[in-house]
């Protein structure tokens, strides 16, 4: 039976605040959560995109 593998992700929510706020924008732990659920979502759609079209 195939098992999905994890998901690696190297930048927590605290990092990305941390990030943000040293280039002036300021967002919670929790907007940090969504923003980096949706950057992952985009970045596997497009590595799929590209891999499916070559």
């Amino acid at each position: 039976m195939y098992t999905k593998p994890p998901e690696i992700r190297n930048v927590t929510p605290e990092k990305a605040v941390k990030i943000l706020q040293e280039h002036g924008t300021i967002i919670t732990v929790e907007e940090a959560k969504l923003i980096l659920d949706f950057m992952y979502k985009f970045a596997k759609l497009a590595v799929n995109q590209y891999v499916n079209s070559n």
